[in-house]
């Protein structure tokens, strides 16, 4: 997750879909809500747990660089993935 501003997320969900919304709607106390991390630029997808969260702590490791090189590889402008997601959402979802 990124902020306009350009601070970055790094976390690890079961459910991404859900996660990423209750990033945008500020839900989730804590960094992102913080920092206004509201845009999905960059994910990965694991079938067990375990991996996930080795690959998280990976990352959190890394240079604020190194994560950026990594973004623009698959995502050059920075848009929002999740962008369209919730477009059907009915009103009293999106508030």
């Amino acid at each position: 997750m990124a902020s306009s501003s350009g601070t970055l997320y790094i976390g690890v969900t079961n459910n991404l879909i859900k996660r990423v919304w209750d990033h945008k709607i500020n839900k989730v106390d804590g960094f992102t809500k913080k920092y206004s991390c509201h845009k999905l630029v960059y994910y990965e997808c694991y079938q067990l747990i375990e991996a996930a969260i080795t690959r998280e702590k990976q990352l959190k490791k890394w240079s604020r660089k190194k994560k950026e090189i990594l973004i623009t590889r698959y995502n050059p402008h920075w848009k929002d993935l999740s962008d369209g997601w919730y477009d059907n959402l009915p009103k009293n979802k999106k508030e």
